[in-house]
């Protein structure tokens, strides 16, 4: 059983790495090459529209749940949409980025209209996989899957773009999505939860999420959680370009060392939450969240301007990120109604990147209108909001759910 369970486990690491490495170098690289060149930080903001097909994949996520009922079937989606992602990155080697940034942003698009698609099916039978209960550990793994995605597209990645550039980089980022998958190819072992529910989804089922009683504790705790988070993280590659950084030293502070410690802290949150329950976790970390935005506004004013104080403030919002990431993902998953598991999951996960987005472009507009400061000390509200909400609501509990599961 226990050999199993790790199989699963690797299995589902490495679909999550698959799917993000990518998408992290794009979004690291390119915000980068554009503050060199000179955009502004809201123009730079902009360019987290190319996440568009992950806030959209709702649209199409009951389409999965209903053509899904064996682990073959999520198989056929999850190896499809790969061949694709790998298949356009491989069209983008053959682009110029100076000379045809415009279609490169379109394919981008079209990848993560494929990733967005594995994702789905992806998160549908690793909830199906594992019981709800002890879901921690999953949630835990899929987050140390995205930030080891996040560690290597972002990190080492870019220091390789640097030395080797586009064209020659992208050929081994398409392969190495390929190879991710043999794990779920070869894996047997995987055994799904029989649904209760025979009906199969519709786009209505999505309206009926929304219509369960007390489901806004829910809605409002996706929307604020990371918060005090993601302008911070949105602005932090311009911010230490502005601090004199290079592309290269950037990747290595927050590609690698950034995002290794949110891999640490999310296998910490996993053990964290199944040991000290949901709840008391919920307020703790949401406490932590805090911390990042006081720390940055304090170091945006001080005389103490060292490379250890930024070092720090990089691993404190990273760290409490990944901290934040695996809560997310446990409540998301907590809550999903039977036979509409890519469905429900999708749609509380596009909240919060909904949310991100707004956040970052606000947050981005707030820097260029007040600096860096402002963009802080907004931060910092929200991050006290959110943490009022959570300590003084109690979350939306799975027994309320079960009356409207139809």
């Amino acid at each position: 059983m226990k050999q199993r369970a790790t199989t699963n486990l690797f299995t589902f690491f490495t679909l999550y790495i698959a799917q993000s490495i990518p998408m992290s170098f794009f979004a690291t690289a390119l915000p980068v090459l554009m503050r060199q060149g000179d955009y502004s930080l809201f123009a730079i903001a902009l360019l987290k529209l190319i996440k568009l097909p992950w806030i959209l994949k709702f649209l199409w996520s009951p389409w999965v749940d209903r053509t899904t009922e064996t682990a073959a079937d999520y198989k056929r989606w999850i190896i499809g949409a790969e061949i694709v992602y790998a298949i356009i990155i491989f069209v983008m080697a053959m682009l110029r980025i100076e000379t045809h940034f415009t279609l490169i942003i379109l394919l981008i698009l079209l990848a993560f209209i494929s990733s967005a698609t594995q994702d789905i099916a992806t998160d549908a039978m690793a909830a199906r996989s594992f019981e709800r209960k002890n879901s921690s550990l999953l949630n835990s793994i899929q987050s140390m899957g995205s930030f080891t995605g996040s560690m290597v597209g972002g990190g080492f990645l870019l220091l390789l773009f640097h030395r080797i550039g586009w064209s020659r980089l992208l050929p081994w980022v398409a392969i190495f999505v390929l190879v991710a998958l043999i794990p779920l190819a070869f894996n047997r072992k995987i055994t799904l939860h029989k649904r209760i529910n025979r009906k199969k989804a519709t786009p209505r089922d999505m309206l009926l999420f929304f219509t369960q009683k007390q489901i806004w504790r829910q809605i409002l705790f996706l929307t604020l959680f990371y918060a005090g988070l993601i302008g911070i993280l949105s602005s932090l590659s311009p911010y230490l370009v502005d601090r004199g950084y290079r592309m290269k030293e950037i990747g290595a502070m927050v590609g690698i060392f950034g995002v290794s410690t949110g891999i640490f802290f999310a296998f910490v949150a996993g053990l964290f939450i199944r040991k000290r329950g949901k709840l008391r976790s919920r307020r703790i970390i949401s406490a932590c969240i805090i911390l990042p935005p006081a720390y940055f506004l304090w170091l945006s004013g001080s005389q103490w301007q060292s490379h250890t104080l930024i070092l720090i403030g990089v691993a404190l919002v990273w760290g409490i990120y990944g901290m934040a990431s695996t809560l997310i993902n446990t409540s998301a998953m907590a809550i999903v109604r039977d036979g509409r598991e890519g469905t429900d999951f999708t749609l509380q996960i596009v909240l919060t990147h909904l949310s991100a987005m707004i956040i970052s472009l606000v947050s981005a507009r707030v820097g260029d209108l007040t600096g860096y400061s402002g963009l802080f000390a907004m931060e910092l509200l929200l991050a006290a909001v959110s943490f009022i909400f959570v300590l003084f609501t109690q979350p939306f509990r799975p027994e309320e759910k079960e009356e409207h599961i139809r």
